[in-house]
């Protein structure tokens, strides 16, 4: 059980730390406005995506695992579990918006200003927070 939280927890913190970084590049993306530095950014975006897109999966591979193999029996008295879920479900939503704005950077199609990119950058450390504290309280 062990190995397998512990896996768990390393691939969420590889893709957390995506989840952080890139929305930080939108912002920046979305400040500048030669096609050199676009160009760029729009490389950044793209290779950053495919590259944590695994570690989302990988986690959420090793936490099915778990949840099979050690919680599956006490899963409807898991309050709490059920509510992280719906939180990683959520935060599944928002990696693939993240992919959507990748693609419309990518077309040059983007409409959002730099102000929208950096409140949009703090939605994954709410769900980050909600999770861990769900995780570790285990309130109901």
């Amino acid at each position: 059980m062990l190995w397998l939280k512990s896996f768990h927890l390393f691939f969420m913190v590889a893709w957390f730390a995506g989840l952080f970084y890139l929305p930080r590049i939108f912002v920046n993306h979305a400040m500048i406005e030669d096609r050199a530095t676009s160009e760029q950014f729009k490389l950044m975006e793209r290779k950053l995506y495919k590259f944590i897109t695994p570690w989302m999966i990988l986690n959420i591979a090793f936490g099915i695992w778990m949840l099979v193999d050690y919680a599956w029996a006490a899963y409807s008295s898991m309050g709490w579990l059920h509510l992280k879920l719906v939180l990683i479900a959520g935060l599944v939503g928002y990696h693939f918006w993240c992919g959507q704005i990748v693609k419309q950077f990518a077309e040059d199609n983007n409409s959002r200003s730099h102000t929208w990119y950096r409140w949009f950058n703090e939605i994954p450390v709410i769900f980050l927070l909600a999770i861990v504290l769900l995780a570790g309280l285990k309130p109901f």
